[in-house]
């Protein structure tokens, strides 16, 4: 069975505030390039991820990055 990682278990985790993280995701999500798994992300449906997947990886990435 798949393990699925959540928002926001990753922005407890990392102590971020979550509404600061889903800004940051959608605007990873615009960069195509840099971003692909997350570019996939429909919109309203929960940011959620199969654990160690490379949506997760970028989510992680995206969220950590200075704005």
């Amino acid at each position: 069975m798949t393990e699925i990682i959540t928002l926001k278990q990753i922005c407890e985790e990392l102590k971020i505030d979550p509404r600061e993280a889903r800004e940051k995701l959608r605007t990873a999500a615009r960069d195509k390039k840099k971003f692909p798994a997350l570019a996939a992300h429909k919109p309203r449906t929960p940011w959620q991820w199969v654990k160690a997947a490379d949506g997760e990886k970028e989510a992680r990435t995206a969220v950590t990055l200075k704005t």
